[in-house]
């Protein structure tokens, strides 16, 4: 863990603030819909960037990643089920792993998005170690669908508040100063 230099202030910035709007506008959606809003609020917390294309970045590296560990996950555990149809922890599932993270990262490779690896062998652990039999497959649509949902929180606050816009609002709020900027005029 890197310690923060010696000049360096703590202090609430622009992605603090949005980043705290998406996933709480995430999470008041998915209260609305009865749904658990945990991925849609990682989604959101992931997807924010200081600019459009830094969340565009991390936000699909999550979504990628996600897409590709839970398709992969699906397909993999299908395999598995077809041989142990209880579901019950055998070594097989191991190799299906190596195989599984094998592939992923041949598909970050092909797609030229390597950062979507990382998320994906999360969504794919999830998948093999983690989930019952009769519903693995609504649960990966459910995680795909609810990083989805934050990430494109997070992507409509960063293009409808970008940087300049929400600093003269916090400006505003705080009497003509904020974080070093100065009201004009």
């Amino acid at each position: 863990m890197t310690e923060p230099h010696q000049h360096e202030k703590i202090h609430i910035g622009m992605r603090n603030i949005k980043t705290a709007c998406s996933a709480t506008l995430c999470a008041l959606l998915y209260y609305f819909l009865d749904r658990n809003p945990t991925f849609a609020c990682i989604g959101a917390v992931f997807g924010m960037g200081n600019n459009m294309a830094n969340s565009r970045l991390h936000g699909g590296n999550r979504l990628l990643g996600t897409i590709i560990g839970g398709l992969l996950g699906m397909l993999l555990f299908s395999i598995y089920i077809q041989v142990y149809p209880d579901g019950d922890k055998h070594l097989l599932m191991l190799l299906l792993l190596f195989v599984g993270i094998v592939l992923l990262i041949l598909a970050g490779q092909l797609l030229h998005w390597p950062g979507a690896i990382q998320p994906g062998g999360v969504m794919l652990c999830i998948l093999l170690f983690n989930q019952p039999v009769d519903t693995y497959i609504i649960y990966s649509l459910n995680r795909i669908l609810d990083t989805a949902v934050g990430v494109l929180m997070s992507l409509l606050i960063n293009r409808f508040f970008p940087r300049e816009r929400v600093a003269r609002w916090m400006i505003w709020l705080c009497g003509g100063h904020y974080d070093g900027v100065e009201a004009e005029g």
